[in-house]
């Protein structure tokens, strides 16, 4: 008996695991503007703020495009605002990243898909890609 419950445990964390790694992603739920004027930790994403000139989310693109894992879910720089998925890379968990240009301003939204915290990797993620930048 106890057999058959750590069988059935197993099938429900690959099925988990399955939906996690092939969910569609919707433009329409994630490809959303970046809303705010100051930078924002919170317990499932950040928001970031910067001045970086006209040209901030070209080099914000190329820097995103090249990282490992991620992908772009809708937009282009010629549209003034991206999205990006970035799954882990053990589970495959989702992250998206929209940055909007907006004149001189890039803001920038990093956020989780799946769970309550994402304990800080999204911060970490979007400051590495910054930190990249000529500012």
């Amino acid at each position: 008996m106890t057999i058959v419950w750590v069988l059935i445990a197993i099938a429900i964390a690959i099925v988990g695991l399955g939906y996690i790694r092939l969910a569609p992603s919707d433009p329409t739920q994630w490809h959303v503007t970046p809303q705010g004027d100051v930078d924002r930790d919170l317990k499932f994403g950040v928001v970031r703020v910067v001045a970086t000139g006209p040209g901030g989310l070209g080099q914000f693109d190329a820097i995103a495009s090249a990282s490992v894992r991620t992908t772009v879910l809708a937009g282009s720089v010629g549209e003034g605002m991206v999205t990006y998925v970035t799954r882990s890379k053990m589970m495959g968990f989702p992250d998206y990243t929209t940055a909007q240009q907006d004149g001189d301003t890039l803001r920038i939204f990093g956020r989780l898909r799946f769970g309550r915290s994402d304990l800080g990797v999204n911060k970490q993620r979007v400051e590495r890609w910054l930190g990249q930048m000529q500012l």
